[in-house]
Parts: structure tokens; C-alpha cells; sequence
């Protein structure tokens, strides 16, 4: 949704705050997450037609509520003739409706998103399934967290939700025993949505107001469900560790700050302390996984605070660790960008350079920005000018493209 007018931004702030809530809801008593988001998206498409002139409601969640509620019940009656199982959502609905009051839905989130991390689905669906189910995000923006064409991923979530409802898959908690094996996508979908919102530190775009928020509460939802489980500590921790920089990551006048340039007495210092208790926890039941090494990566750096000084050693063994675990592109290109601080622009361009037959880097940002600045510390300029360019053109916030604009014009007048 876009728009400038008080009305507009009303129905998207209501969209980002209510949208995972009311789809929880509603999917949890229909069993079906397709007609959920469906009669939200006409209720927001309403909202966006009438709010302007009659006013945003003193209650926009409940009003949203309301009016996704006649239209499922509306589409249930419609289709009840042609499907004799629409009788079965009819009557849900609206026995949902039945004695509900808009100001108390409950808040049935994390039973969508074990919901939608249930066996049944495809295991390389279910992270995107919760992004898109529980936090509303567009496939464009899913497909760009998991490397994936907008296509692709769009066909990929309408099969996995129609698997929801044809398998009949309960909305509820599993049992305690069953919670780890689901647990994966879960917390995949989690840190997601936290770099989703990752890039608005101000959290002033709509589309993923408070989106760095949600992701931290769900995830401190899931340490409580599972409080002795580390991978749900690490998860927390690294989002804590990252959370306490995001205010230092603009400058006074808005620009962009890389985290080699910003001032530890801007970073939360509560907020890091909580992590490092987190992570400690999570160490001690000597079961290392994905997250909590990348909370360790974090750590070291949240060190620099007290130490003055970046281990990098200590974070290279550490994205060693971490490209051994996952094989992922994105943590091999940390890994190189952190080999080239220990060993050297050279070694680092050399390990980029192997990197580059993975099709998946072509269009990832972070990759050309790495093999931009190394091929700068290399005084190879007229490569680095492209390699900037392409950064630049992948970029999609304004602060960071400006910064590497900077950069880029520190080389050019080297080969003009």
C-alpha cells in the first residue's frame, strides 16, 4: 500500500501491525490461510477507499476485523453451493464471529507459524510460508531474502498454502516433544523478517514498520516455549547484538555508517549485555548451531567496545565454522571479506573471485560492495568503479547507495 495522505499511512500502519494477527486468526478457525489473506486484502483495500473520507476509525484493527470477517463469510456462502466443504467454512466463520470481541483476538501467531512449518510442507517453503502468512511480506521481498527468483517463490507459496488446507495441517502448538523439529523454519523465518526491516532504521517506511520489533518479540515467544533450546538463544542474542548498533548506523545528517566506523558509545549497552547472557547460556549445552555462531560473530565485534581493537581472527575461524555448517553464499562472502582483513586484499579478491560461479551472487549486493572496496586496496580502480556501479545499482536504500557513491568517487579520478 502506498500513499502520503493520514488515511493511507493509518491502513498500512494498522497492515504491518495487525496483518499477521488477523490472518492467525482467521486461518486458525477456517483452515485456510489463502481465504485469510484474501478477505484482509479486500478489507485493507476497503479502508483505503473509505478511511480517507469518513475518518480512520478510533480502533483500526478492530474495524479490519470486522470487515475481513462479512467478507469470508460472504465468499463462504458464495462458493457453498459448487463445494460442499465451504459449509464447513461457513459454519466456521461464523462461529468465529459468534461472540468475539473485535478488541480481544487473540494473538494465535506462533501457532500459524508452526502451522506452516509442519512436515507436510516442503522444507524449503516453510521459512517463506511464515513470512508471508504471519508477517505479510510481498513475494518480491521474500525471494530477495532467499536468493530466489519473484516468480518462482510467488507459485511456490500458493502451493504450499493450498497444501495447509488440503492436508487439513492443525493450528496449534505441537506437542513439547515435537517443537525442535519444527523449530528450524521457525527461527529462518524470524531472523528474516528481522533483516527485512534490518535496512529502516528509523522504522519510518511503512511497509516494514516495526517489522525489527516483531521479529525480536517472536523470538523471545519462542526462548519462552523453549527456554533451554540454544539455537532459540542464539537467535535472540544475535538479534539483541545487532539491534543495540541499529542508531549508530546513521550519522547526524541521516548518511549511512558502516560498522568499522561506528562509535561503540552509541551502541546499547544493556541491550549487548543481554545478548552476551543469552549467548553464554546457549554455549553451555555444547550444541552449536547456525545462530548461535553468528551471535559469536556479533560478540566479537561488540567487543570492540571495550577492547578498542576487531578480532578478525577470531571472526574468521568463526565464518569458518559457519561455511562448514550451512554452505551458504552469504556467509562465504563474510568469510572472504573477513579473509581479506586477516591475511590481505589479495587472499581475500582470490577467495571472491572462486565465489564467482555461484549464479545466486550475481544479483546480491553485499558481493560487489566486498569486491569493490578489495579491488580499491588493490589500486585496481577501473575495476573497482564497475564493481561499485553494479553495487549502486542492486542497492535499494537510499543512505547506503550514497555511501558507496562516495567510495566509488574516492577511485575515479585514479583512471579518468
Amino acid at each position: 500500500m502506498k500513499g502520503t495522505s493520514p488515511a493511507h499511512r493509518a491502513a498500512e500502519r494498522a497492515a504491518r501491525q495487525s496483518y499477521g494477527k488477523l490472518v492467525a486468526y482467521f486461518a486458525a478457525r477456517t483452515g485456510d490461510v489463502a481465504a485469510a489473506e484474501d478477505a484482509l486484502s479486500d478489507a485493507f483495500a476497503v479502508a483505503l477507499a473509505s478511511w480517507p473520507t469518513r475518518g480512520v476509525p478510533q480502533a483500526p484493527e478492530a474495524w479490519l476485523l470486522t470487515a475481513a470477517r462479512r467478507r469470508m463469510i460472504d465468499t463462504a456462502r458464495r462458493r457453498r453451493t459448487r463445494e460442499a466443504a465451504a459449509d464447513r467454512l461457513l459454519l466456521s466463520v461464523e462461529e468465529a464471529a459468534a461472540g468475539m470481541d473485535p478488541e480481544d483476538v487473540p494473538d494465535w501467531r506462533l501457532r500459524l507459524m508452526f502451522a506452516c512449518a509442519h512436515p507436510a510442507i516442503d522444507a524449503a517453503m516453510r521459512g517463506p510460508l511464515i513470512l508471508q502468512s504471519v508477517l505479510g511480506l510481498d513475494a518480491a521481498a521474500i525471494a530477495a531474502a532467499f536468493l530466489t527468483a519473484p516468480g518462482a517463490m510467488s507459485q511456490r507459496l500458493v502451493r504450499a498454502k493450498r497444501r495447509i488446507h488440503d492436508v487439513g495441517i492443525p493450528f496449534r502448538l505441537p506437542d513439547r516433544a515435537d517443537l525442535p523439529v519444527r523449530l528450524d523454519a521457525v527461527l529462518e523465518a524470524i531472523y528474516a523478517a528481522f533483516g527485512t526491516g534490518w535496512p529502516d532504521p528509523g522504522g519510518l517506511d511503512a511497509r516494514w514498520q516495526g517489522l525489527v520489533e516483531e521479529a525480536v518479540w517472536l523470538g523471545r515467544v519462542v526462548v519462552g516455549l523453549l527456554p533451554e533450546e540454544p539455537e532459540g538463544l542464539g537467535l535472540l542474542a544475535l538479534m539483541l547484538y545487532s539491534g543495540a548498533r541499529r542508531d549508530a548506523r546513521r550519522g547526524a545528517d541521516g548518511g549511512y555508517v558502516p560498522l568499522s566506523e561506528q562509535d561503540p558509545d552509541l551502541w546499547d549497552a544493556a541491550a549487548i549485555d543481554e545478548a552476551e547472557r543469552l549467548l553464554k547460556r546457549a554455549s553451555s549445552h555444547a550444541r552449536i548451531g547456525r545462530f548461535q555462531l553468528e551471535a559469536a560473530v556479533q560478540s566479537v565485534h561488540a567487543a570492540r567496545r571495550i577492547s578498542g581493537r576487531t578480532d578478525w581472527s577470531a571472526i574468521l575461524e568463526l565464518y569458518d565454522g559457519l561455511l562448514e555448517l550451512t554452505g551458504s553464499p552469504v556467509v562465504a562472502v563474510n568469510r572472504e571479506v573477513t579473509l581479506g582483513q586477516t591475511a590481505g586484499p589479495t587472499e581475500g579478491l582470490a577467495a571472491l573471485d572462486e565465489l564467482a560461479r555461484d549464479s545466486r551472487l550475481a544479483g546480491y549486493q553485499p558481493y560487489w560492495a566486498a569486491r569493490a572496496d578489495l579491488l580499491a586496496r588493490l589500486g585496481r580502480s577501473a575495476q573497482a568503479d564497475a564493481a561499485y556501479a553494479q553495487a549502486i545499482l542492486l542497492e535499494p536504500d537510499g543512505a547506503v547507495r550514497c555511501f558507496l557513491e562516495r567510495r566509488r568517487a574516492r577511485i575515479r579520478p585514479n583512471f579518468a
